[in-house]
């Protein structure tokens, strides 16, 4: 139930703002907070006809030019090194499918949160090739046989035994080699009677990718303490199969690749994640953007469904009028386009009543009278 001095403000008030106002304020002032709420809350609303789109690209832009290049290492580690500043927002208002250094921030559950077994679980993680698992790689050149000793520590903290991992380089390898246990030795022979030295080095080249254990694509795990909790930050991005995890907390942990939270779990998440991500860079910088500015851009990408770039093949290119499109690249073939298909353009936005040097459909311009004869 609302509180009675709240009633008036549903529907003049977002249900966020109401929920708040009754949990934190004594009933007995109720009323004259919730009035000065109210009060700031319209004055902070946009006027209509205001033109949103370039305030927002200005107050993106003028701190964005002094941005630095730099970029942050996760405690002094140079293989866990994130893309930070202008190369990773340019990364994310292109909308690119493959980024250039995709991270992930697994948080777990109880009790692995406050650091129960948490290297072995960062390493149950972490892929593992058999690179990681064999000692050494000795090939014996009169018989043309590779020898492979394995790691049996290092098995032992995977959970697997030297039986498990011959099964899984038959499996890899069934059409090149045959492989026999001896002990804990792996002996890899070439199949087929045209053998040389040649295809042996080629093959042993190849197994030390053949993956083993983990999760693919996770290069490397960093068991971190963030607040209270630990976490596991990892170099490599897999959403799907780490929310297989039981120990895993899925509503809590995130990827920094907008299109793979796009594919599992939608585009509301992918709008979110593009907002925070360049909250962080922004940020990270300590640049001072008001988040609505970001959040119309990730507005405008996400609209249709699908995450658009703001590039030429994106968002411009959905653009309704032909003269908008045309203004921003390429003008000659949109141009032609509209021409051989016959394209109308109704001049209901910005750009293209700047190009034909008329009034501009914002602030006043917005009013149109019509009077009678």
């Amino acid at each position: 139930m609302v509180h009675a001095d709240l009633k008036e403000y549903i529907g003049k008030l977002p249900s966020s703002i109401i929920q708040e106002l009754e949990e934190t304020c004594p009933a007995s002032k109720m009323k004259k907070v919730a009035k000065l709420v109210h009060e700031e809350f319209e004055n902070s609303r946009i006027s209509p006809g205001e033109a949103v789109g370039l305030i927002s690209a200005e107050s993106i832009g003028e701190p964005g030019t002094q941005m630095t290049l730099n970029t942050f290492h996760f405690a002094g580690v140079a293989e866990m090194s994130v893309t930070k500043g202008l190369p990773r927002i340019i990364e994310i208002l292109d909308a690119r499918k493959t980024i250039s250094t995709p991270t992930m921030e697994i948080y777990l559950h109880a009790p692995y949160n406050k650091g129960k077994d948490i290297r072995e679980i960062a390493m149950r993680i972490k892929e593992t090739n058999m690179e990681s698992v064999a000692k050494d790689f000795a090939i014996n050149v009169v018989d043309l046989k590779m020898e492979t000793t394995l790691d049996a520590e290092k098995l032992e903290k995977l959970e697997l035994n030297s039986k498990k991992v011959q099964k899984i380089l038959e499996k890899a390898l069934a059409k090149e080699a045959n492989v026999e246990l001896n002990g804990d030795k792996l002996e890899i022979s070439l199949k087929g009677k045209e053998k040389d030295l040649n295809q042996l080095y080629k093959l042993k080249e190849a197994i030390k990718d053949v993956y083993v254990c983990g999760i693919k694509g996770i290069k490397q795990v960093l068991p971190v303490r963030r607040k209270e909790d630990y976490i596991i930050i990892t170099a490599g991005s897999n959403l799907k199969k780490v929310f297989e995890l039981d120990f895993v907390d899925s509503s809590r942990s995130t990827s920094n690749d907008i299109h793979e939270i796009k594919k599992i779990l939608g585009i509301e998440a992918a709008r979110q994640a593009i907002i925070d991500e360049l909250l962080q860079v922004v940020e990270t910088q300590g640049l001072n953007v008001d988040v609505r500015h970001l959040m119309l851009v990730a507005d405008t990408m996400c609209i249709s469904g699908d995450i658009k770039g703001i590039t030429r093949y994106g968002v411009v290119s959905e653009k309704a009028s032909v003269l908008a499109r045309a203004s921003f690249e390429t003008p000659i073939k949109h141009l032609i386009e509209a021409s051989v298909i016959g394209e109308i353009d109704y001049l209901n936005s910005v750009v293209e009543n700047v190009m034909l040097n008329q009034p501009v459909p914002l602030g006043t311009g917005m009013v149109k009278l019509v009077s009678k004869k």
